[in-house]
């Protein structure tokens, strides 16, 4: 007797009749919309942190040339770490959503 070898097996995909304007109306559906997105952001959180780890070893390797060859793992990192917070840390709503590209205005 032991434990079976192998791989969880779980839904990836969002539940399909799950309605956003009313998410009471089934609450099997909401729960497992729930368990989506806590899903997700889990996987986000474990990128940024191994997205962390290279940079530190980027700047322990290159000492004081980290500023230009660590360059794209910064810019990696912060963009990993943008919108995966649980927001309880008070900072603006706009720090938690996703990037937003500048929108240059033609006057």
């Amino acid at each position: 007797m032991g434990r079976k070898k192998g791989v969880a097996e779980f839904e990836e995909s969002p539940p399909d009749d799950f309605d956003p304007s009313n998410p009471y109306k089934d609450p099997v559906a909401m729960l497992e919309m729930r368990e989506h997105i806590v899903r997700e952001k889990w996987i986000a959180i474990e990128k940024a942190k191994i997205l962390r780890e290279r940079l530190r070893w980027c700047y322990r390797v290159e000492g004081v040339n980290h500023h230009q060859k660590c360059r794209h793992l910064v810019e990696q990192y912060l963009e990993s770490t943008r919108g995966i917070g649980w927001g309880k840390d008070h900072r603006p709503h706009s720090f938690h959503g996703p990037k937003v590209e500048a929108v240059e205005s033609e006057e």
